[in-house]
């Protein structure tokens, strides 16, 4: 008898090496990093917190994402997509929770965030009837509007708040300009495992132009305890306030049409086989629940991040084990103290520099998935201008929509999701309806549609 032979196993689920899964896992690592620190930060210098609260929530914040990063890589139970993916707190979000917790209380802004988690669970079933209406044109145009706005945000990162004396210094953007620039040259110069992690090797060498400049700062990083166990329910039991949740349910909304273009792009880009909105619930699922643990633990919500598709694109290496290894590395940096001072002694320009080629990458991704639409078409061509214009306004002109009510600039004010809504919208109108309206007037070409019997 003549054996079967077992299928290829797609390149997502290859088992690398343990060394090399971990080498790829702390690129993953110290791209993403900035976002939980600056989180940490901003929440910290935003309610008026101490080195006793920040440490420890800090803590909590890593542990949520390498937990929400092993839910999403290994996908049990039907929650997580089974995709190298890393979950971090988003930016939106965490001026939301921000927000509710300046409104209200700290405990009040937790329970925002379990309530959100729950509401995830809710509105999956409603959610994933709409996946159809998510075409090439919507997702290209998704991705190159996720790549603009990360761009600015970490741009920002970089240059400091305007009304700041160190705003745009040129030190800061030098150092972010070669960082990047040692990413380029790395990519240019080394070939195997050394061009996969340029990355990687770009922010360290950022790092060490820094540390010659004496721009970092390493004298807390072995203060205070060896490890450090983050606490439940840090600021009390929560408190479940449904109108002060209000904003960041309506936000989770755009997080499931953010978490579509995500899932679907990157099971293109690691050649994951069957349909890829099958995966869209599983990575959503993943969301709620590390959203639901952090909120337990005090942190915003916890989200798939943008940078994982940029990053599996400059490496090529598409296994998720190298996310099971960013997410037991994550898990690590939470329990020992020193290693989450460390993380956060890494000068921002640096990180942010990184994150700037990384999220420019996804934008090149959007952009090569529109090459495959046909632009000539009169409704995708209308798609486009209409997404990108409702999309880049409040992104290219903050404030944009600031003199309407607070509740609509949640949405309005977010380019994101504006420029995919409408992406989805115009679209429907021009292809959906247009195909209903000329079957109505022609029953020979609709009696053509039908497949032949």
């Amino acid at each position: 008898m003549s054996r079967i032979a077992s299928p290829v196993p797609d390149p997502v689920d290859e088992r690398l090496p343990w060394l090399t899964a971990l080498l790829f896992g702390l690129q993953h690592v110290l791209v993403m990093a900035a976002a939980p620190i600056t989180a940490v930060f901003l929440v910290g210098q935003a309610m008026g917190f101490g080195a006793d609260i920040t440490v420890p929530l800090m803590s909590a914040t890593f542990l949520a994402c390498g937990l929400g990063t092993l839910l999403q890589s290994f996908g049990p139970w039907g929650i997580g997509a089974r995709l190298p993916f890393v979950q971090v707190p988003g930016g939106a979000p965490i001026v939301i929770f921000l927000a509710i917790a300046q409104a209200t209380d700290m405990q009040t802004a937790t329970g925002a965030v379990i309530l959100t988690g729950l509401f995830y669970f809710l509105a999956l079933p409603f959610f994933t009837r709409v996946l159809r209406f998510f075409p090439p044109i919507v997702i290209g145009t998704m991705l190159l509007l996720v790549a603009v706005n990360l761009v600015k945000i970490f741009g920002g990162l970089i240059t400091g708040k305007v009304d700041s004396p160190q705003f745009a210094a040129s030190p800061d953007i030098l150092l972010a300009l070669a960082t990047m620039a040692a990413i380029v040259l790395c990519a240019r110069v080394f070939t195997g495992v050394l061009r996969r992690i340029s990355v990687m090797l770009g922010l360290v060498a950022g790092t060490l132009i820094a540390a010659s400049l004496g721009a970092i700062d390493l004298s807390g990083v072995a203060d205070g305890p060896l490890i450090a166990f983050p606490q439940l329910f840090p600021f009390g039991m929560p408190k479940f306030d449904i109108i002060a949740s209000l904003p960041l349910i309506i936000f989770s909304v755009v997080s499931m049409t953010e978490a579509t273009g995500q899932t679907m792009a990157t099971a293109e880009i690691v050649g994951k086989r069957g349909d890829s909105r099958a995966l869209v619930p599983r990575n959503i699922r993943a969301d709620a629940l590390g959203s639901l643990f952090g909120g337990c633990l005090g942190t915003s919500l916890i989200i798939t991040s943008g940078e994982n598709i940029g990053i599996v694109r400059a490496t090529g290496v598409r296994s998720r084990y190298v996310t099971v290894a960013a997410g037991f590395l994550l898990i690590i940096i939470a329990m020992l103290a020193p290693l989450g001072h460390l993380a956060a002694s890494l000068p921002t320009p640096v990180v942010a520099g990184t994150a700037v080629i990384v999220f420019a990458i996804i934008g090149v991704m959007g952009i090569n998935i529109l090459r495959g639409v046909n632009l000539n078409e009169h409704g995708n061509l209308y798609t486009l201008a209409s997404a990108l214009a409702m999309g880049l306004l409040p992104i290219v002109v903050p404030g944009f929509y600031s003199d309407f009510p607070q509740h609509l600039q949640i949405i309005l004010g977010n380019g994101l999701a504006m420029g995919t809504l409408t992406a989805v919208l115009v679209n429907i109108l021009f292809q959906c309806m247009g195909r209903a309206a000329s079957r109505r007037q022609s029953p020979i070409t609709a009696a053509n549609d039908q497949e032949p019997r």
